[in-house]
């Protein structure tokens, strides 16, 4: 029953992450002047005006399968935002893309505080970032205390958010890093029409053969953040 319960919790942050991060788009779109996403009703945190159903619901439930359910990753429907209305036409798409990993990144931070002011001895607190999503171990671990279960909680947290914020800023379409290198780069509307075509395929690609460094650097900067709970 708790193994049940702590997925739950899992995905539900997941999905809870998801929503806020493309919120934070529509919410910076509007604020450089482009009101497509107020209008189209996506700047809600109700999570029905979010949800695709492949993305949003099929790809966690079979990647929690396929995972023993220790992991699942997804995606919300993207928030639509007209580019032409923003107020700078350069940067513009540069920081309404930026605005969800930075979503994810402040929740990251205030929950690596908020698990560093948590009073369970740091040897425990070790124990659960070790096993946070080994449902049996974590469930023993955690079991009984209410402290250690918000830190479990608070690392849960913690995962989802480093993790889409820095998988989103790979600069491959179509994840919001695209946006920042096109800001950047010296990149030709025809260059940037063919890669944003062919992005998709490009990222799994990318994902395959360089599964290894990725995943090194999201461990690296996971660490980083829950180097600051203990």
């Amino acid at each position: 029953m708790q193994e049940a319960i702590l997925i739950i919790f899992y995905v539900l942050i997941l999905l809870s992450s998801l929503i806020i991060h493309e919120v934070s788009h529509g919410v910076m779109a509007l604020w450089l002047g482009d009101p497509t996403a107020k209008h189209s009703g996506r700047i809600t945190l109700n999570p029905f005006k979010h949800i695709d159903p492949w993305m949003t619901i099929m790809v966690p439930i079979l990647m929690l399968i396929v995972s023993g359910g220790r992991f699942a990753f997804g995606g919300a429907k993207p928030v639509p935002y007209n580019p032409y209305n923003l107020k700078s036409q350069k940067w513009g798409p540069s920081l309404v893309a930026f605005a969800g990993p930075l979503s994810n990144i402040l929740i990251a931070v205030v929950f690596a505080i908020t698990a560093r002011l948590i009073s369970i001895p740091v040897a425990a607190k070790i124990d659960i970032i070790s096993n946070f999503n080994n449902w049996g171990a974590i469930a023993q671990v955690i079991s009984g205390s209410f402290s250690s279960i918000l830190f479990e909680i608070c690392v849960m947290v913690i995962f989802w958010n480093v993790l889409l914020a820095f998988f989103n800023l790979i600069p491959i379409p179509p994840l919001d890093g695209s946006k920042l290198l096109f800001a950047v780069l010296p990149v030709k509307i025809e260059t940037m029409a063919v890669l944003e075509q062919y992005g998709f395929v490009i990222l799994l690609f990318a994902i395959i053969f360089f599964s290894g460094p990725l995943g090194y650097f999201l461990s690296s900067v996971l660490n980083l953040f829950l180097s600051i709970t203990v």
